[in-house]
């Protein structure tokens, strides 16, 4: 049904999510190309960095196109198994996200608490260990609810009150009792976002600890904040909203907005957050534009 409600805004939700779609795509691109091609970015932070936009990029392709389609056009089916081939790799990619914002947090909390051994620790095999780490906790996790959720029997309403396929919409739906389906999602929600969240938080604290303590120079203490402070940013955001919908699996009106916020804006906002508040990405940004423009006037002009 997605926003079927709003039929007088159809048109400019459209074009404004496209526009959103759209930036997102052009911004994680953006971060992917420095990351790759500046050397000063070539560091374990940065990799993280690159890794999160390129799964930006998956994460957002999972539902926003369906929803353009669904916006701009009469068709708003979706087959069942389409249903939830989308539900189980929106669920994969979105707790994948939670899981590598921890081991995102690690990064800093072991360059900040050990920068004597950070090099040593995070050589390239430690970091593709850690890089995939996410995405085998993430795929093997919500394939369990993802199993759960389909067994449930569905004979009778078939209109899903959300603009993709989500765990409690479609349990909604079911004709059989869900409650069992409600509990395996919410301790997969647990597992996969409340206790990375919690090793988030409890890095972070540490962080703080030992910058007042150990640094004694203001300019130490502003660049170890600085270099954590867009991480702290982002995982604010997108832990916020997805805690609500899915510690408790209950679909209510506002779920879909929710959603938004967290399959569309935070994706848009992170590459801003993580270049226009860091100076290395920000020189690397100016450096290859001016390049840009330099072989632009020398080719055609």
């Amino acid at each position: 049904m997605a926003f079927s409600d709003f039929h007088q805004i159809q048109y400019i939700l459209f074009i404004t999510i496209l526009l959103m779609y759209l930036t997102c795509l052009i911004g994680n691109i953006t971060v992917i190309f420095l990351v790759k091609t500046e050397t000063s970015l070539h560091s374990p932070m940065y990799f993280f960095i690159s890794l999160f936009a390129a799964l930006e990029i998956v994460f957002v392709s999972v539902t926003v196109p369906n929803l353009l389609a669904n916006l701009i056009t009469g068709n708003k089916s979706i087959s069942f198994t389409g249903c939830f081939a989308q539900l189980y790799a929106f669920s994969a990619l979105g707790e994948t996200e939670c899981c590598l914002l921890a081991i995102m947090a690690f990064d800093r909390h072991l360059a900040i608490n050990s920068p004597l051994h950070y090099t040593i620790i995070m050589n390239h095999t430690f970091c593709l260990l850690l890089a995939s780490l996410p995405w085998i906790v993430g795929f093997i996790i919500s394939f369990i609810p993802t199993i759960f959720t389909a067994w449930l029997e569905f004979c009778g309403p078939n209109e899903i009150n959300h603009f993709f396929c989500d765990f409690a919409p479609l349990q909604n739906l079911a004709c059989s009792d869900p409650f069992i389906s409600n509990v395996v999602t919410s301790l997969a929600a647990i597992v996969t976002v409340v206790i990375p969240f919690v090793i988030i938080a409890g890095f972070y604290i540490q962080i703080i600890v030992t910058v007042i303590s150990k640094m004694n120079s203001s300019e130490s203490k502003h660049k170890a904040f600085s270099t954590c402070s867009s991480h702290l940013i982002v995982s604010s955001l997108f832990y916020g909203t997805a805690m609500i919908v899915y510690i408790r699996p209950k679909a209510n009106h506002y779920d879909k907005f929710l959603a938004l916020t967290y399959t569309v804006l935070i994706p848009l906002v992170n590459p801003f957050v993580y270049t226009l508040r860091n100076r290395i990405v920000k020189d690397s940004l100016g450096k290859s534009l001016r390049c840009f423009v330099r072989n632009f006037h020398y080719n055609f002009l």
